[in-house]
């Protein structure tokens, strides 16, 4: 059993930072995928950003590109996504989740957090 505990949304002004965190259990973490996903009232959810296992694999949606970037501790079973930027269209619940394959389908992702709330205002 895997489980994904997500830290550090909150409110935050637009052209703020934040940076989110990805705590998770289980001796393997390092072996797997892990991405961030996010969803917004109404709207589905959507890719955010992917790592690999190595670190040296990342991937990114275009909306996010150039301002989010993801990172992983393996030492500290923790992956982070450090958010610049910030617009108010990056409100939504941010959820981060496993894969055992290089994916940015949701489908793909097999164990996820719960959650954490990201509110940037105008």
């Amino acid at each position: 059993q895997v489980h994904l505990v997500e830290s550090g949304g909150g409110l935050v002004q637009a052209g703020g930072s934040l940076r989110l965190s990805c705590a998770a259990s289980g001796r393997t973490f390092s072996w797997y995928t892990v991405g961030w996903f996010r969803q917004a009232p109404g709207k589905e959810r959507e890719f955010v950003a992917a790592i690999g296992w190595s670190a040296g694999i990342t991937y990114y949606g275009d909306s996010v590109k150039g301002r989010f970037t993801i990172s992983r501790d393996n030492a500290k079973n923790t992956v982070y996504l450090q958010m610049n930027s910030l617009k108010p269209e990056d409100t939504a619940v941010y959820y981060c989740a496993r894969s055992t394959t290089a994916s940015v389908r949701i489908d793909e992702y097999d164990y996820w957090g719960q959650g954490t709330q990201v509110t940037v205002s105008q």
